[in-house]
């Protein structure tokens, strides 16, 4: 058939587009798997590629591998590795629980990458001469016996995840510590500008608007050391432990070796799993990571969710900040603007949490030796990572560095609070306090106002008690803290 051209496995024939580099294996699972959009993550398929090159050069240094073979697959993972080829994954993500299509699939396409770097020349179907000749070429590489030379499925994909899933963290972690030190600068700038808290989505005591973004500082730099704090356990790989864990088929020294190289090319701290059976047959760690980003999200949401009612308004609501106007918020209502960033990132982090619900349905399928869902982890896993960090570079781009405060308006709020009445508790008692707040907010008084009117402290003593920069701790400690700073209730 033009256009096409036949391959042989174990199994028989199949017909595979003459321009695939692939082989009867890829062939197959993408005959019977093709059933959504996904393919392999790009970071996952790198990460693959590193391990087949490293693999390759352990198996050449070991002599289990001629060094010009070793060589040639080592420079066709690299292809890989440059971003080169990428049609050649054609495996959906829904397939064989232990990956093996997208093990083989990259096993394929190196057969043949390797296959022309050692003939010098690209003759349509050279890697493919195992089956059909009884004297292949001496170009020819197998897919299973050199590309996958000491390795399984089993404990290459695994590896890969961690591999992968490491080195997106990097990514991560540089994203939020920018975001926590945007907002830490926040914190800083308006520290001098007192507001009024609220709680239950009622009024509070006042404190500091940078006391609120001090807050929200603090929960991204907690949510960075939740993520370094997976890292020992993500950097065990399980390579060495083929099939199930026993090493079988491979080399005492080829794992160590093959590990070595990925540090070296990483410079990460890689090492063989404590327990090789746990590595294969669990995927702990990546639930781990995962509750590290579901964690992460849930501190990103409140955050956002919090400078949406901040920005409120601006007229009709709080209106304490503005966030930077980026684009119209209606089709109808001309002038409005919306917090469109926030609500992306309230989205985006929907989107994470729900992951991690997969994620700890995918991790605990591990029946008996194996666990079965490892291409969803991987995908899950690996979009999380990439999603909350191009959400949260974008977040603090647009949306943090560009908050503005609006003093005049969170004084305002102050000014008119019953919550001004807890100070008073200290002199009048909770009960007085208390009938004096209802009483303001009857007659639509200031607590200033009503306790002049009720005679029970003078003006200068109220002005005094009730200044926002004294009750929000700018001058000095409050009259309702207690020693120490801490605020009572």
């Amino acid at each position: 058939m033009r256009g096409t051209r036949i391959v042989r496995d174990s199994m028989g024939e199949m017909t595979v587009p003459e321009e695939a580099l692939w082989g009867a294996g890829t062939q197959r699972a993408v005959e019977n798997f093709t059933v959504s959009p996904l393919r392999i993550p790009e970071a996952m398929l790198k990460a693959l590629a590193m391990i087949k090159g490293a693999a390759a050069l352990a198996n050449g240094e070991l002599g289990l591998l001629p060094e010009a073979a070793a060589g040639a697959i080592h420079g066709a993972a690299g292809e890989i590795l440059e971003g080169r080829h990428r049609e050649q994954f054609p495996v959906d993500v829904f397939q064989t629980g232990s990956g093996t299509s997208w093990n083989m699939n990259i096993n394929e396409v190196l057969s043949r990458l390797a296959a022309r770097r050692l003939s010098g020349e690209n003759p349509p179907g050279a890697a493919d001469k195992e089956s059909s000749q009884d004297n292949p070429p001496a170009s020819f590489l197998h897919p299973n016996d050199h590309i996958n030379r000491g390795q399984s499925s089993n404990d290459v994909i695994p590896s890969a995840i961690n591999i992968a899933a490491r080195l997106g963290c990097e990514d991560l972690e540089g994203a939020l510590r920018v975001l926590g030190e945007s907002l830490a600068a926040k914190a800083r700038e308006f520290a001098q500008i007192p507001k009024l808290g609220r709680t239950h989505l009622q009024d509070a005591v006042p404190m500091t608007l940078g006391n609120e973004f001090s807050g929200y500082a603090s929960q991204i730099q907690k949510s960075l050391l939740r993520l370094r704090g997976v890292y020992p356990r993500l950097e065990e790989l399980a390579l060495g432990g083929t099939a199930l864990g026993t090493g079988v088929n491979t080399h005492p020294d080829f794992a160590p070796l093959v590990i070595k190289k990925i540090n070296r090319q990483t410079g990460q701290n890689f090492r063989q799993a404590d327990n090789l059976f746990e590595a294969i047959a669990a995927r702990d760690s990546n639930l781990e990571l995962m509750s590290a980003l579901n964690l992460c999200a849930a501190a990103l949401a409140k955050i956002a969710g919090d400078l949406r009612l901040l920005a409120s308004g601006p007229r009709g609501a709080l209106g304490e900040i503005t966030l930077p106007a980026l684009q119209p918020g209606s089709s109808i209502m001309p002038g409005k603007v919306n917090p469109v960033i926030p609500e992306m990132v309230l989205q985006a982090c929907a989107c994470v949490m729900g992951k991690q619900v997969t994620l700890t349905i995918a991790c605990q399928t591990g029946p008996l030796e194996l666990n079965i869902m490892m291409p969803l982890i991987a995908h899950e896993l690996l979009f999380s990572l990439e999603l909350l960090t191009k959400t949260i570079t974008r977040f603090e781009e647009k949306c943090i560095r560009g908050i503005r405060a609006d003093e005049e308006r969170c004084r305002g709020f102050i000014r008119q609070s019953l919550a001004l009445a807890t100070p008073l508790a200290l002199i009048l008692g909770y009960d007085r306090a208390a009938a004096l707040a209802s009483k303001a907010f009857r007659e639509q008084k200031t607590i200033e106002e009503a306790a002049l009117e009720e005679g029970l402290l003078s003006r200068e003593a109220l002005q005094e008690l009730l200044n926002p920069e004294t009750l929000a701790g700018i001058k000095g400690p409050s009259a309702f803290q207690k020693p120490g700073g801490k605020e009572t209730e």
